[in-house]
């Protein structure tokens, strides 16, 4: 590799080339050498059609097998080529190019270079209908030069290749005569006038030499116009395997899905080569996923690898997805590790309970991340939430219309005559944090939901003139939105926050019975079907459908991607009772399989669903009938014990460990795999015995240990500002009663004290590596398969768990260790360190949504690592000031929030490497960013205890806060306060050494503060566990408190002595905890020696603070402390 000087001699030259006009030589020079691409050198040639000089320049700088982009300009080349020679009438040139030059592509789709010949045959290949827009040879050549450099911009090859240095005229002369000047100097006899004859050795005066080099007249003309400056390093997902949007497959023919041009050329086309005019492109697909993305398949660079994470509601991705091949591969979401197989016995088929309903179920969805949270809809019109652990209903709800009086008067007359409703459909949004119900008379109703039993009243819209057949939720221009549909023929767009009509689709000809919205490179789109068997896709502008096809039998058909989104399936019954299941080939409307073993007779739509990328059941025939989805035949048939109906409702929890079944007594069946066994089987088990006793001291609540005298104080308040009393065996905050506070006296609760090592599952990760550096940061992997820690000395380490007998889903989990993960080449994740002490570094990192790159700082500047090869991407932001915080935007992977030391936030753009903007207010450095996407926000927090809202449209500042510090405590003069969401992405967690408190954004409200006993010493870190129900506290001491989240209140204490040795030196503490991202009652610690430790609880207990089983004085204890005066726990 060419050291920096060696380039940029090259560089030199080139601009003296330029300034001697050798063009020839200039352009010669560029791509010999590989380090700067002329882009105003290929427009000349693309305008002028000189292909083979074209594709000769390129060649100095990408190969076609070096990427996906690559393969792409080399194939835009070569069809322009052909498609000249064709409109030429020139035969002979045409069949060179076509045997030559195109052949090389029927490896990657014989089909596609089938209808590539076929053109010859033609008189005229305009009459060929996806070429019949291409017009004549300059027009082509125009749009075709776009493509080619928003191909280029996006190459990860042409990185850093695209901007000229800027650079005085003639700077080569200059320098030499700076030499010649100084080698003049150097003469033993200068003479006043010398007479310097060469370059080729070194000047010295000679008798007759006068003193003083004639300086060479400079020459000003400059090699290059102005260049406009290009990213400075492309997208991430052109240099990682996801990217902001997932891509299509490969269509296999020339009938191809259009959409308007503008919108297509939006945004760079790396999608498949096809022999559609770049002009045009096919309307992407997208899966029905929260933000986050699924994968397609195509080429990737060598640094590259395929990274799939399943998901199901639909939403915006930001993530990109590269794909390795050019024939559709569908991956099963196993994080880092690839493809795996998957049998039958993956299915869930045994059946674990039986809830009973009391109506029948029309719909059911389970909740995102708390996966045994089941929503269920019925023909009564009534809702419930299940929790499956209890077997309870956790709320009911039925059919009431919220405020009459706003609606239309059809409806009210229509609700006076007969106020009854069915429910048509219920489901999540991508979160978690809203649901939507859709009723059989014009509502629609959409509820927040804030854990448990909490569930309030959102939105309620009139949606349509009669019967609302289904709604889902979607990321159009990343709002949240509600997408609806009716027996009034039309779909409709709500703005999920405000209720608003954002968009009317019209077009169809009978009720619409389903829509299912996707996207494609950030172009939102939304699939519908009717009930006479028309689908159509549309855009969201109000400009009617883009695509028309029919469903087989002409039924009203369900539709839904696989959980990649790679994978457009549909079923749908017929009047006359057949049933039809099928897989599409969407960008043309053709039927790519048709799954067999449906019976013939059903009397209603036959519903179905899919999971793990592999899957499909359906409720059919009074059985559960599973196909693996690449085979047509029948896997599986099961009866589930007996008692479903004729076409049963079925649902599959995201992991699809768990699948829903209605029976025709109005009950539901839950059926589980082995891992959704063990999930369910503990928490049946668990002990229902608590004995509670109560303690009351001055007003204040006291939490007492198993040795007498009170150890914790519970400090609750909803009324600022807070003074604290201090005395010899109390700690609590003064508030104001309520009304509710002799009612919530007679709640018992209890503190479970985990002092012993067999008292809960825990885990010392394994690390045989040398370095015992503190742990600074930790956190899982979004796909909850590995944990990630960044230590004192720069170095991260990354354990991944395999797939094993004991641990099928490789999960993380205490019971099986890790391995320690390194790529084959054995480097190291290490930041940049230079200029820094790394003692005294603040160090950071924020990880993709899905695990592909980090980005991380420790003092130095900013690395981007790739998570497969750990190379280092880029390094960007040099020091000073030093990042102290990092976070990616959660709906625009190239945009980071960067905290820093001197107090700023710098908004980042990756993709162009600039700095958007900067963000003043806090005094001193930066220690915390929390993003909201329902509020449109960013909250951060500092070293100066305060707090501030900033408004993520513009950057304003909303609302700051400065923290309040309880009354006979001190903050330390630099203390880290850190800030986090809780699901609802409206209250907001804040972690401080003195407390932790709970604030409802934007107002910045406090709404509860918690502070610890004097004895565990500072807070060193917290955080919500991933529903949100629990809060994880660690301190100075090596305790562990985990609190309910709604109540602040203590559920269970973990003793250092449960984890770490008696009397460690030094002495040995939590810095940082981090919480599973799917499983609730998983936690990990990094400690003070390097090492990293993973909790769970018992499985006999299935979760933190139950009481367990004693045997002989065995286990751990139970406190007995008084309810709290101001709220209840949760259940």
């Amino acid at each position: 590799m060419a050291s920096p000087l060696s380039s940029e001699l090259v560089f030199l030259i080139l601009q003296f080339l330029e300034e001697e006009n050798f063009k020839e030589t200039i352009h010669m020079l560029e791509r010999e050498s590989g380090f700067f691409f002329n882009m105003r050198y290929l427009e000349e040639m693309v305008k002028n059609g000189e292909w083979d000089e074209v594709e000769k320049y390129i060649s100095g700088y990408t190969k076609v097998e070096d990427n996906r982009y690559s393969m792409k300009i080399y194939f835009e080349i070569k069809k322009q080529k052909y498609l000249e020679a064709l409109d030429r009438k020139d035969g002979a040139k045409a069949l060179e190019i076509l045997v030559k030059d195109l052949k090389v592509f029927s490896a990657f789709n014989e089909d596609l270079f089938k209808e590539i010949a076929l053109l010859l045959t033609l008189d005229n290949f305009r009459e060929n209908e996806q070429l019949s827009t291409y017009g004549d040879t300059n027009s082509a050549r125009a749009i075709m030069l776009t493509e080619l450099k928003k191909l280029i911009e996006a190459n990860p090859v042409f990185r850093d290749k695209l901007t000229f240095p800027s650079l005085k005229s003639s700077r080569l002369r200059s320098l030499i005569n700076q030499s010649l000047n100084w080698q003049h100097q150097l003469c033993k006899n200068p003479k006043p006038h010398p007479d310097i004859k060469t370059l080729f050795v070194d000047h010295t005066c000679g008798p007759s030499q006068p003193i003083g080099a004639h300086a060479l007249s400079p020459v000003t003309n400059p090699l290059m116009g102005t260049i406009s400056r290009p990213p400075g390093f492309p997208p991430l997902g052109a240099l990682f395997p996801y990217q902001t949007a997932p891509t299509a497959p490969l269509p296999t023919n020339l009938t191809g899905w259009m959409t308007n041009p503008a919108v297509a050329r939006a945004s760079p086309s790396s999608g498949p080569i096809s022999l559609i005019p770049p002009s045009i492109s096919a309307i992407p697909k997208r899966a029905r996923t929260p933000p986050g993305n699924g994968p397609a398949v195509d080429f990737q660079s060598a640094d590259s690898e395929h990274v799939p994470k399943r998901t199901r509601a639909s939403g915006t991705s930001d993530e990109i997805s590269v794909q390795v091949n050019l024939t559709p591969v569908y991956v099963s979401p196993v994080g880092y590790s690839g493809q795996s197989s998957s049998s039958s016995e993956d299915l869930p088929k045994a059946v674990m309970m039986t809830l009973n309903q009391g109506s029948a179920v029309k719909s059911m969805d389970f909740h995102p991340t708390q996966q045994i949270q089941l929503l269920v809809g019925t023909n009564a019109g009534e809702f419930l939430l299940w929790d499956l652990s209890s077997r309870e209903k956790l709320t009911q709800r039925n059919f009431k219309v919220w405020d009459l009086g706003a609606c239309s008067m059809p409806l009210q007359t229509t609700l006076t005559n007969d106020y009854t409703a069915s429910v048509n459909r219920v489901t999540w949004n991508p979160d978690g944090t809203f649901f939507g119900v859709a009723y059989s008379k014009n509502i629609v109703q959409i509820y927040s939901y804030h854990g448990g039993a909490d569930i309030r009243n959102h939105l309620e819209i009139e949606a349509h003139n009669g019967s609302v057949n289904d709604l889902a939720f979607s990321y159009p221009n990343k709002t949240l939105s509600i997408v609806t549909c009716g027996d009034d023929r039309l779909i409709k767009v709500w703005n999920a926050v405000t209720g608003e009509k954002q968009n009317q689709l019209e077009g169809h000809e009978a009720p619409v019975f389903c829509v299912c919205p996707h996207f494609k490179e950030n172009i939102q789109f939304i699939f519908s079907t009717a009930t006479d068997g028309n689908i159509k896709a549309w855009l969201y502008d109000n400009m009617g459908s883009r695509l028309d096809y029919a469903a087989p039998g002409h039924s009203p058909s369900a539709m839904a991607y696989s959980d990649d989104g790679t994978r457009l399936f549909s079923c749908g019954t017929n009047k006359e009772g057949q049933s039809f299941m099928v897989e599409w080939n969407e960008s043309e409307g053709a039927i790519k399989r048709m799954y067999n073993g449906l019976g013939k007779r059903a009397n209603r739509p036959v519903q179905f669903d899919t999971t793990k990328n592999r899957y499909i059941v359906a409720g059919d025939e009074w059985l559960i009938k599973y196909w693996n989805m690449d085979n047509a035949s029948v896997l599986l048939v099961s009866d589930a014990e007996g008692g479903l109906p004729a076409s049963p409702c079925v649902r599959f929890n995201l992991e699809g460990i768990l699948l829903a079944v209605s029976t025709s007594d109005n009950g539901i069946k839950i059926l589980a795999n082995s891992d959704g066994v063990r999930v369910l089987k503990p928490m049946e088990n668990r002990s229902s015995a608590v004995k509670t006793s109560a303690l009351t001291t001055s007003g204040a609540t006291v939490t007492a240990n198993a040795t007498g005298g009170p150890s914790v104080m519970d400090i609750v308040t909803t009324t600022p500002p807070l003074t604290m009393t201090n005395t010899e065996n109390q700690n609590s905050v003064e508030r104001p009663r309520t009304g509710d506070e002799a009612t919530d006296k007679s709640r018992m609760w209890k503190v479970t004290e985990i002092s012993e090592p067999s008292h809960c599952r825990c885990l010392r990760i394994p690390d045989n590596t040398s370095s015992a550096m503190r742990v600074t940061r930790l956190m899982y992997t979004n796909s909850g398969h590995g944990v990630l820690a960044l230590a004192a000395n720069a170095v991260h380490k990354l354990w991944k768990w395999q797939k094993t007998d004991h641990n099928s889903t490789e999960k993380a989990t205490a019971s099986v260790a890790p391995q320690l993960w390194q790529p084959t080449s054995g480097i190291l994740m290490t930041n940049d360190i230079s200029d820094t002490n790394t003692e005294d570094s603040i160090a950071c990192f924020a990880l993709s949504k899905n695990d592909s790159y980090v980005a991380s700082a420790s003092g130095g500047k900013i690395s981007l690592f790739n998570m497969m090869t750990f190379k280092t991407m880029t390094t960007f932001m040099p020091t000073p000031p030093a990042a102290t915080f990092l976070l990616f935007h959660p709906r625009d992977n190239n945009i980071i929030a960067v905290g820093m030391d001197d107090s700023s936030i710098h908004i980042y753009n990756v993709r162009v490497d600039e700095v958007k903007t900067k963000l003043k207010g806090h005094h001193k450095r930066v220690t915390g960013l929390a993003f909201s996407t329902v509020l449109n926000v960013l909250v951060s927090s500092g070293a100066d205890s305060q707090l501030f809202v900033w408004n993520t449209d513009g950057w304003e500042k909303q609302t700051s806060r400065q923290l309040q510090i309880p009354g006979g405590r001190v903050a330390a003069p630099f203390a880290d306060t850190h800030v986090q969401f809780h699901h609802d992405q409206k209250h907001l967690l804040v972690v401080h050494g003195t407390q932790i408190a709970i604030y409802e954004a934007p107002k910045l409200e406090c709404l509860k503060q918690w502070g610890p006993r004097e004895a565990s010493g500072a807070i060193t870190h917290a955080a919500y566990s991933c529903d949100s129900q629990t809060i994880y506290v660690t301190f100075e001491d090596g305790s562990i408190d985990i609190l309910t989240a709604s109540t602040l209140r203590l559920r269970c204490r973990v003793s250092p002595t449960s984890y770490l040795p008696a009397n460690p030196k030094p002495r040995v503490y939590p810095l940082v905890v981090a919480a599973h991202p799917s499983e609730p009652n998983q936690f990990a610690l990094g400690l003070t020696d390097g090492g990293v430790c993973l909790f769970e609880p018992l499985e006999s207990e299935g979760k933190w603070g139950s009481a367990p089983g004693v045997e002989g004085g065995a286990g751990p204890s139970t406190s007995a402390v008084a309810a709290a005066a101001n709220a209840t726990d949760q259940v």
